[in-house]
């Protein structure tokens, strides 16, 4: 059964979750989910310096409408003292339900930083910065997500949970894997089930997630509160609903080839209304591949999408598979 959970005292219908995504999870993806059953979408995550710059592609990736409430925001930064100014700045401007802190992101560009994942080495950091966070927005929930270290070597699950609930986040994301793992290998299932031993708060439970069986399958290895989906949901927003309708023992309807094109334009129509044509036929061409994935000739349908050169040639490219 999909049980509703709560996270503070929001109260969260669906326990299943769209990850933030860098260059995806944007307003018309966003939508999407949340229209197909998604309890929460999340933002990109968010540069704090640019936040506090107010630079405006930085300010972009935080807008939101109230139609994807419950919504969180992710930062990321390694400066305690910006990251609560960038948290205050977008709780004054934007009012969204959760501020989420990013300890996870193993790409190099970020860590190299000292932000991300390479926050594991160093929990007297990732302690000074949460508290900083949660600080400067007293009436808005903190969560964050993370890896289980920086390497096998260095399994910290237990440490942060402990350490992050004291300081008073309300929710953990847990992907684990390490940040030197990146995406290879498998995630270790165990150590979800060990932070939600360590902790009181609720604890998301997210990495290779690949089928509706899979979030199932989840939450009775690990008792996990809810499940973050990532990857899977690309080109995919069915798959909150599908998802829901398996833990409430309903039978899975896929969508037809019909279905997803059609989806798959309004995707395309979302974009070019936020984003204008240019922005948007250029931003559209990764999701154009994860719409036809596994259509019949889907590789040349592909190729001639992404080197569509104008809207009115990829729309017809569409209704060419849609007949």
């Amino acid at each position: 059964m999909a049980k509703p959970f709560k996270i503070g005292n929001l109260k969260i219908d669906t326990p299943i979750i769209l990850a933030p995504m860098a260059g995806v999870t944007d307003y018309s993806f966003r939508i999407l989910c949340k229209e197909q059953g998604a309890g929460i979408v999340y933002s990109e995550f968010v540069s704090a310096d640019g936040i506090i710059r107010e630079n405006k592609q930085s300010i972009d990736l935080i807008k939101f409408t109230e139609d994807e409430r419950p919504i969180g925001i992710q930062i990321f930064g390694n400066s305690p003292k910006i990251m609560a100014q960038a948290a205050k700045f977008i709780v004054e401007k934007f009012n969204p339900n959760l501020i989420d802190i990013n300890f996870g992101c193993p790409v190099p560009k970020i860590t190299k930083r000292g932000a991300g994942s390479a926050t594991l080495k160093d929990l007297r950091l990732m302690k000074a910065i949460t508290s900083a966070v949660i600080d400067s927005v007293k009436k808005t929930l903190v969560t964050v997500k993370m890896r289980a270290g920086w390497d096998l070597q260095s399994i910290i699950v237990e440490k942060a949970g402990k350490l992050l609930e004291n300081c008073g986040v309300k929710a953990i994301t847990l992907h684990p894997r390490t940040a030197t793992q990146t995406y290879k290998g498998s995630a270790n299932w165990k150590l979800l089930k060990l932070l939600k031993k360590t902790v009181s708060i609720p604890v998301i439970g997210n990495g290779d997630i690949k089928t509706p069986n899979d979030v199932l399958r989840m939450f009775n290895e690990t008792d996990c509160d809810a499940v973050m989906i990532g990857r899977a949901a690309l080109g995919n927003p069915w798959f909150f609903k599908h998802a829901r309708d398996l833990l409430n023992g309903k039978q899975i309807s896929l969508p037809t080839i019909e279905e997803r094109v059609a989806l798959c334009q309004r995707h395309f129509e979302l974009i070019l209304e936020t984003r204008g044509k240019k922005r948007g036929l250029y931003f559209m061409r990764k999701h154009f591949g994860w719409y036809i994935k596994g259509f019949p000739d889907a590789a040349t349908f592909r190729l001639k999408l992404v080197q569509a050169k104008s809207v009115e040639i990829a729309n017809q490219i569409l209704l060419d598979i849609f007949e």
